[in-house]
């Protein structure tokens, strides 16, 4: 009984893994297009691997585009924060109210 037991809980845990490493090697492979190395790869990762869970800050398109703003100005760490955060609330400000 404990060996059928065992069996289901390596096949559960199996399954759930197998989503986060797919998960994982395309946040991976994202990093490595993007030449991260050392605190910015880590960050990126966790980033990237709470975005694909379905929980990130990305959820909307103006998220979206706000960070590829933040992106394409350079920005890192607190100041691209700080845009992203700045651009979101003025895109909602703006946007038209049902």
């Amino acid at each position: 009984m404990k060996k059928i037991l065992w069996a289901g809980v390596f096949v559960a845990l199996a399954g759930i893994g197998g989503q986060a490493l797919a998960a994982n090697a395309e946040c991976d492979a994202k990093a490595t297009e993007k030449k991260l190395a050392g605190a910015a790869k880590t960050s990126f990762l966790k980033k990237c691997e709470k975005d694909a869970a379905g929980g990130g800050a990305a959820a909307s398109p103006a998220a979206a585009a706000c960070e590829k703003s933040a992106t394409d100005k350079k920005l890192h760490g607190a100041a691209a924060k700080a845009h992203i955060k700045k651009c979101t609330a003025d895109a909602a400000a703006s946007a038209p109210k049902s």
